[in-house]
């Protein structure tokens, strides 16, 4: 407990040190072209163009996540975390397919010794690291690893033809990216663990039903309407976005005394920041915020 109300304070600081930097200098954007990516492509959308769009592009293998995929992907949102005009992400594939899985053509040649000495799929969980609010806009199949990518990120969108699985179980294997912990904090032991031991599928209403899922839209309307979200996140403090988001992750995290401890401190970290001063001033006006991320 004490750990964690020292923590706070110093990571509220960070962040305003981050912000104070990001003011001054605001990276150029990195383009598709530019860096030379071959599984996935990179697109800026929204009025504003504040919404960042990474589209899975392995469409042989229904984007398949090899190893390639996803150092690309990591580069992408290290470019994109460090853009300041950047207030959201969407990670989508095609409507065929978000992620039919991990590469197994790839993985096949594996063994526990290389697994280990490797630490295989350690450097795959980037996404859950982001600092900036990443959507999963999730069309087709998201399976094995393609479900965990899914999971990795902040909120999840279905189209209504979106398939979801966890059936490593079939290929005389577990999930290794977070199948069986974050499937099971957010649908429950008994239905993670029938979709875990059978390999079946679910639907996008059934994901929605269990809360694996947000949203369920036409899969034509699947990405207009991730972009239309992250637009609205970028209406606000993209500072107070970073400590809120953080916040909802270490209740997903922690026991639900330490998750309140922490919620606390970092709403009074709030009143140290320009941008809660000016939202409650607007407010208190009647007139829109404008918020500097100070």
């Amino acid at each position: 407990m004490a750990q964690i109300m020292k923590t706070v304070a110093g990571r509220a600081q960070q962040m305003l040190q981050v912000a104070a930097k990001q003011q001054q200098f605001v990276p150029r954007f990195y383009s598709a072209a530019a860096t030379n990516f071959e599984f996935i492509k990179t697109e800026l959308a929204g009025e504003k163009k504040n919404v960042a769009v990474i589209t899975l592009n392995r469409p042989k293998a229904l984007n398949a996540l090899c190893n390639g995929l996803m150092k690309e992907l990591s580069t992408s949102l290290d470019q994109y975390e460090n853009d300041n005009s950047i207030a959201a992400i969407v990670i989508t594939g095609s409507e065929k397919a978000f992620a039919a899985g991990a590469d197994i053509k790839e993985m096949q040649p594996n063994t526990y010794s290389k697994c280990i000495m490797g630490n295989f799929l350690n450097d795959w969980t980037r996404v859950a690291k982001c600092q900036k609010p990443i959507i999963a806009a999730v069309n087709g199949y998201a399976l094995g690893g393609g479900c965990e990518l899914a999971m990795m990120c902040d909120i999840i969108y279905a189209g209504d033809k979106a398939k979801f699985g966890q059936p490593e179980i079939a290929l005389g294997t577990i999930p290794g990216a977070g199948g069986t912990q974050r499937l099971t904090r957010v649908v429950g032991k008994s239905k993670a663990m029938e979709m875990c031991l059978t390999g079946n599928m679910i639907s996008a209403a059934e994901a929605e039903k269990t809360g694996l899922v947000s949203k369920v839209v036409p899969a034509d309307q699947l990405v207009a309407e991730a972009v239309k979200l992250g637009e609205k996140i970028g209406t606000h403090s993209q500072l107070i976005v970073q400590l809120c988001k953080e916040a909802v992750n270490t209740a997903y995290e922690t026991t639900l005394q330490e998750g309140l401890k922490f919620e606390r401190r970092t709403f009074h970290a709030t009143f140290s920041t320009e941008d809660r001063k000016e939202g409650m001033t607007a407010f208190v006006e009647k007139r829109p915020a404008k918020f500097n991320n100070n």
